[in-house]
């Protein structure tokens, strides 16, 4: 994993808390790269994924996720009892 420290200096354990934070907040990503920002008082993070294969999106409602266990019981069922509508190609 690439890291860049923009905009200061900071010690390699606090970037080691910036890493395992970007691993608890995206995971089963694969965080190529992570931009450590550093302004002022502030810090901003900004991670590029190196998982950008297409994984299957479920429509649930007005938003998507990339896995059923993410649905609630009611969701679940919800998405069980729906039409299918098949691919048709041209």
């Amino acid at each position: 994993m690439k890291i860049n420290i923009i905009g200061g200096e900071m010690e390699r354990s606090e970037i080691d808390e910036y890493i395992k934070y970007a691993g608890k907040k995206h995971p089963g990503r694969q965080i190529r790269q992570i931009d450590i920002i550093i302004d002022g008082e502030y810090v901003d993070l900004k991670f590029y994924f190196g998982d950008l294969d297409f994984q299957h999106a479920y429509r649930s409602a007005d938003y998507l996720v990339n896995s059923m266990e993410k649905l609630n019981d009611a969701k679940q069922s919800e998405f069980s009892q729906k039409e299918r509508h098949g691919i048709q190609e041209k």
